[in-house]
This record gives C-alpha cells, sequence and structure tokens, in this order.
C-alpha cells in the first residue's frame, strides 16, 4: 500500500507539473513573457534615433577633435604661434562659447523644439569652420574656434535621444552616443596627421565646414520624428537642476573628465615623438589603443551593469584615469617608451568611455522630465568649461612648469573628483515598460 500511495502521488505531481507547465506555454503568457523581454531589447525606432543622433554627434566632434592632435605644432606657423599660453586658449576657447550658449540651447530644445536647434547650431558651426580655414593669423583662428563652440547642439542631440529611448536601455543609448564621440576622436587621430601634412589647418577646418553641413542633412532626413510630450510646460523645476546634489557631482565629473581629457594632448604627442614614433606614425598608437578600449569596455561594462555594479565600474574607472596620470608623469623622468605610453592611454580611453556611457544616462535619470533639456544642458555647459579650461590651463601649466605640472594637476582633478563621487548613489534604471511600436517614425 505505501507504494502505491507514493506511486500515486507521483503521479499527481506529474500531472501538476504538465498541467503547469502547459499553462506557462500558453498563448498569454508567452507573449507576456517575450514583451519582458523585448523591453530590454532596442526597438526599430530607438536604434533609428540612436545611429541618427551619434552620426550628428560625430561628425560636429570628429570637426573639433582632428585639430586636437596636431593643433599645438601646425599653430606654431601662425603669426602669433610662438606663445604657448595662446594656442592653448586657441584650442581650448570653444570649450567657452560652448559653454555660454550650451544651458541657452538645452532651455530653448525645451521650448522650441529639439530638431531646429540643432539645425541652427550646425549652421553657426559651419560658418565658425569657414572662418578659421581662412585664418591668416592665430587671433583669427581664436575668433572661428570661438564661432564653432557657440554652435552649441551637444545638449539638444542628448536630449533627443533621450526623448526617444525608454529609460530601460537609456544607459546602452547614451554608450552608443559617447561610442561615437570615441570612434570619431579615432578616426580624427588617423585623418588629422594627413589632412595636416596635405593642407595644415585649412583643410581641416574646410572638412569640417562641410561635415556640419551633412549633419544638417541627417537632421532634416534621417532623425525620428520629435514626440510632443507635455515636457515642454516649463517651470520652476528648471531651478531643481541647479540644487541636486548629485547632479552637482556629475556636472563636476564631467568638467573633470574633459578638461583633463583636452589638457593630456598638449603633452602626449610630444612624448610619443620623443619615444621615438614620428607624428604621422601616431595613429598606429592611438587607434588600436581606441579599438580595444571600446571592445573591452563593450565586454565588461555592460555585463557590470546587468549585475547591478555600476557605481563600482563608476568609481573604478575615476580612479584608474588618475593612475593613468601619474604614469604619465612618471614617464617624464626618462625617454618615453612607445609600448608603456600604449597601455596608459589604453587605461584612459577605457574609463573615459565608461564615464561617457555613465554620466549622461545618470543626468537623464536625476532631471524631471520636464526640464531634462535644462539639466543635459548645465552638464554639457560643464562639460564645455571643461573644454575650455583643459586648453587654457593645460597651457598655462606646460609655460610654468612643463609636463610635470601638467600631470600632477589632472592628477589632483582625478582625486577631487573620486573623493565628491564616493557618497553618490547611482541611480537605477525604472521598470521595464512596453517598448515604443517598431513602426518608422
Amino acid at each position: 500500500m505505501g507504494f502505491q500511495d507514493n506511486a500515486a502521488a507521483w503521479g499527481q505531481h506529474g500531472l501538476a507539473c504538465l498541467f503547469w507547465s502547459q499553462r506557462l506555454r500558453s498563448p498569454e503568457n508567452l507573449q507576456i513573457t517575450s514583451q519582458v523581454a523585448a523591453s530590454s531589447a532596442l526597438t526599430r525606432d530607438e536604434w533609428r534615433a540612436n545611429f541618427s543622433l551619434a552620426s550628428i554627434f560625430g561628425l560636429r566632434m570628429l570637426g573639433l577633435f582632428m585639430v586636437v592632435p596636431v593643433f599645438a605644432r601646425e599653430a606654431a606657423q601662425y603669426p602669433g604661434g610662438d606663445n604657448t599660453g595662446l594656442v592653448g586658449l586657441t584650442l581650448g576657447i570653444y570649450g567657452l562659447t560652448q559653454a555660454a550658449l550650451q544651458f541657452v540651447y538645452g532651455l530653448a530644445s525645451d521650448r522650441f523644439g529639439r530638431k531646429p536647434v540643432i539645425i541652427a547650431g550646425l549652421l553657426v558651426f559651419a560658418a565658425g569652420s569657414t572662418v578659421a580655414a581662412l585664418a591668416p593669423s592665430l587671433l583669427w583662428l581664436t575668433v572661428g574656434r570661438a564661432l564653432q563652440g557657440a554652435g552649441a547642439v551637444s545638449a539638444a542631440v542628448t536630449a533627443l535621444l533621450a526623448d526617444q529611448t525608454r529609460d530601460v536601455v537609456r544607459t546602452k543609448s547614451m554608450a552608443l552616443l559617447g561610442a561615437s564621440m570615441g570612434l570619431t576622436f579615432a578616426l580624427s587621430l588617423v585623418v588629422a596627421p594627413v589632412l595636416a601634412a596635405w593642407g595644415g589647418l585649412r583643410a581641416i577646418f574646410a572638412l569640417t565646414a562641410l561635415l556640419s553641413l551633412l549633419g544638417i542633412a541627417a537632421v532634416l532626413w534621417w532623425v525620428p520624428a520629435e514626440l510632443q510630450q507635455p515636457r515642454r510646460q516649463q517651470d520652476a523645476r528648471v531651478l531643481e537642476v541647479l540644487r541636486l546634489p548629485d547632479l552637482l557631482r556629475l556636472n563636476y565629473g564631467t568638467f573633470v573628465l574633459h578638461g583633463v581629457q583636452l589638457a593630456m594632448w598638449l603633452a602626449v604627442p610630444s612624448m610619443l615623438v620623443q619615444a621615438g614614433l614620428p607624428q604621422a606614425q601616431h595613429w598606429l598608437v592611438y587607434l588600436p589603443v581606441l579599438v580595444g578600449s571600446f571592445v573591452v569596455m563593450g565586454g565588461s561594462f555592460f555585463q557590470l551593469e546587468k549585475r547591478g555594479l555600476v557605481r563600482g565600474a563608476f568609481l573604478t574607472s575615476v580612479g584608474l584615469m588618475g593612475l593613468v596620470q601619474l604614469g604619465l608623469w612618471w614617464q617624464i623622468g626618462s625617454r618615453p617608451s612607445v609600448y608603456l605610453l600604449g597601455v596608459l592611454l589604453f587605461l584612459f580611453f577605457y574609463g573615459f568611455n565608461v564615464l561617457e556611457a555613465c554620466l549622461p544616462s545618470m543626468v537623464s535619470r536625476l532631471a524631471p522630465p520636464s526640464a531634462r533639456g535644462a539639466a543635459i544642458g548645465v552638464y554639457n555647459t560643464m562639460q564645455s568649461i571643461g573644454f575650455f579650461a583643459g586648453g587654457l590651463l593645460g597651457g598655462w601649466a606646460m609655460q610654468w612648469g612643463g609636463p610635470h605640472a601638467l600631470f600632477v594637476g589632472c592628477g589632483a582633478l582625478m582625486a577631487l573628483w573620486l573623493w565628491l563621487a564616493w557618497p553618490m548613489q547611482i541611480p537605477k534604471a525604472k521598470a521595464p515598460e512596453t517598448p515604443r511600436s517598431t513602426a518608422s517614425a
């Protein structure tokens, strides 16, 4: 009887398992399961928004980045180019004019729409590139760079991407936008020495003007239509973006991140030359370093994000970039090694890519939706001030104490950022929502 009772119990258990397995396989449950899985994947509209806006962002940043690896050496050929402080000012001044207008552009995009603001900014950027291409002296080159910065569309582009994507995939989307910046920087490091050897800075700025016009075409015919949302109704909540402590930490972070990134290039190219690598061959270091850092970041960071370890990746990246400044400082004492410089640059860009993915995504989550453009405008303002400070203060540091002073200053700024960021709690993505329709916008 015991055996029969056990057999009956197991039979009932098997029937129950069969019933519930069929129940779970019912069309209704399969549909729910597929919706949950799909909610964390980019839809067709989100892919289109990502690639179109990344192309606009990338085309503009390519124009800005192409001058960075060759500017210090090429600007010396202009009248007034023997003043390293003025050269640093000219390199970074576009960040000052961007800083003055990023918040205005972001606020205007909340009120008048993202696309009109982006087009207007790209037209201004094209005008500045034309002035720089025709500049007869370093002074006019400074004017052109300042006008370039006045086309401050980064906030509007980032806000439009945030509008077009769901919260659950926003970090991935911002990472793609950051990747466009990194990839264009890699391309600029390859293209810039060739263009500079052929036509100097004039050829680079002429190509930049053309790229900005291509960006306008992408806005008109490729970027999905804007979503009409009540976010345009602005009120006192805009002031929140100036008071939230975590937003203030992020704003300081982007200031340091981009200031250090720009300042480094006042010394790194010369260090590679001292290591025995001619300027025309610097891409042999830059290209594998940047591509490798993207591959490693893509294979590690998103896995860490899925496991809820974003805070650890964020703080580690900040600390890693600070240690890179110490390594570059240590290389000054003797003849630099090309291989060690390559390793240090790889570590720097790995940390930079992680932070480029984290920071704008965190800003978009912390900001109230009705003031998202303004919040990203403040964020990009601090980013632009960082570019300006990196060029100006980096030039002064080089003139006053050489590369030693430059890397010590950069390392101190990174250490301060790590200290300020340590108590910060990383905002989590909202629960997965139903994806937007995959119909073309």
